[in-house]
């Protein structure tokens, strides 16, 4: 059975930076796709980024050129670094991760992932 468990979510002020983790647990597959997501209250869910083994990262428009993803497929870990946060930024963050056979989140951002963590809280003040 999959498991993703975040870690790091917290408050900050606009301009500053946080890194999410995401421990993988029961992924079995020799390769990967990996993402995160987020929802903000009274929005929908957006895909924010992905990662996998064969075409790389994909970000969304509105995070491109200040998050950046990356797995350590040995330690099992999923990282989102995010710097220049903005008040905008503020959401719940999952962790998502697909079968890499998958048409899901590595080909389409938006889409819903087959597997999600419980989500770690972001509050961007401004």
């Amino acid at each position: 059975q999959v498991q993703l468990v975040e870690s790091g979510g917290g408050s900050v002020q606009a301009g500053g930076s946080l890194t999410l983790s995401c421990a993988v647990s029961g992924y079995r597959f020799q390769s990967f796709c990996m993402g995160w997501s987020r929802q903000a209250p009274g929005k929908e869910r957006e895909g924010v980024a992905s990662i996998d083994s064969d075409r790389g990262s994909n970000y969304a428009d509105s995070v491109k050129g200040r998050f950046t993803i990356s797995y350590d497929n040995v330690k099992k870990i999923l990282l989102l670094q995010m710097n220049s946060l903005k008040p905008e930024d503020t959401a719940m963050y999952y962790c998502a991760a697909d079968p890499p056979i998958t048409v899901g989140l590595c080909y389409n951002l938006g889409a819903r992932p087959i597997y999600q963590g419980q989500g770690t809280q972001i509050t961007v003040s401004s």
